[in-house]
């Protein structure tokens, strides 16, 4: 391996160690899918990531400086091809290869932006930061997946907008009393945390299941090495999504719903055999 190689690898890694570290649940599903994705797949993991710690956790920081300083030397590692920032050099590595269109990078990094700007949302800003914070991360991650057919990627462009939706949707009611206490956020249009109650929960929920149903249709059109870990991601979202239905109103307003990392396990090996059973 050569130095450049070296380099490329080392910070492909880099982002893998991030995922490993954040996200227990994404990490075991990066595993379903076919092994030329897991880099990839990490290296836009990483990415997102860091630019959510940005606005999430750097309290006591100049947050606002530091997105800025974050989104002028992402479009500067893309143009030049290279950065000294690791998670930055392994996302350009896979904007360059995949050709993801500077438009989502953009879309994602403005909802950064709104974090800093907005407690509360109505239907248009609501539906403006599902897509950049989350449609469009599906849409990167689609554009690996289908490995420069364009054709593929336009039929299957709006089923994955739906089930990044559906992901994000079910974080939001999981994370409902967290954003609020910590963040003073509320991201679903009309609703008051304070009176949060059955019928918000029920019209919240039975949005989300739309979008789930409308994104089955492309999960089934997927590249073979990436259908079965998609469609494990959506079996594990699905059956967290399946928990919070079952619990009263008040209860997701007092408590974060969490799956143990056991259990997170367990689920994702067993809906890995279903998902493999169904296939045969």
């Amino acid at each position: 391996m050569d130095a450049i190689a070296l380099f490329d690898q080392t910070t492909l890694e880099c982002s893998k160690l991030i995922t490993q570290r954040y996200s227990t649940s994404f990490t075991l599903g990066i595993k379903t899918l076919d092994k030329k994705f897991h880099l990839p797949i990490y290296a836009i993991y990483g990415f997102v990531r860091y630019a959510d710690e940005i606005v999430d956790t750097f309290h006591d920081k100049d947050k606002q400086a530091l997105l800025h300083r974050f989104k002028k030397d992402t479009y500067e590692a893309i143009e030049t091809g290279i950065s000294l920032n690791p998670v930055l050099h392994a996302f350009q590595l896979m904007v360059n290869k995949y050709q993801i269109d500077k438009d989502l990078i953009e879309a994602f990094l403005h909802s950064m932006e709104m974090d800093l700007d907005f407690k509360t949302y109505n239907d248009s800003k609501y539906h403006e930061y599902i897509y950049g914070s989350a449609e469009v991360v599906g849409l990167m991650c689609l554009k690996v997946f289908c490995e420069g057919n364009q054709a593929m990627y336009e039929r299957l462009r709006e089923p994955a907008c739906k089930l990044g939706a559906a992901f994000q949707k079910v974080n939001f009611l999981r994370d409902i009393k967290s954003d609020f206490e910590e963040r003073g956020r509320v991201y679903f249009p009309g609703v008051d945390f304070t009176q949060f109650d059955k019928s918000a929960k029920a019209l919240i929920e039975e949005d989300i299941q739309k979008d789930f149903n409308d994104s089955l249709v492309g999960i089934e059109q997927l590249p073979s090495g990436a259908k079965l870990g998609v469609r494990v991601a959506y079996l594990y979202y699905q059956k967290l999504f399946d928990k919070i239905k079952g619990l009263p109103a008040e209860v997701i307003t007092q408590k974060r719903v969490r799956i143990p990392n056991s259990q997170k396990f367990s689920l994702l090996v067993g809906t890995y055999f279903e998902t493999k059973l169904g296939m045969l």
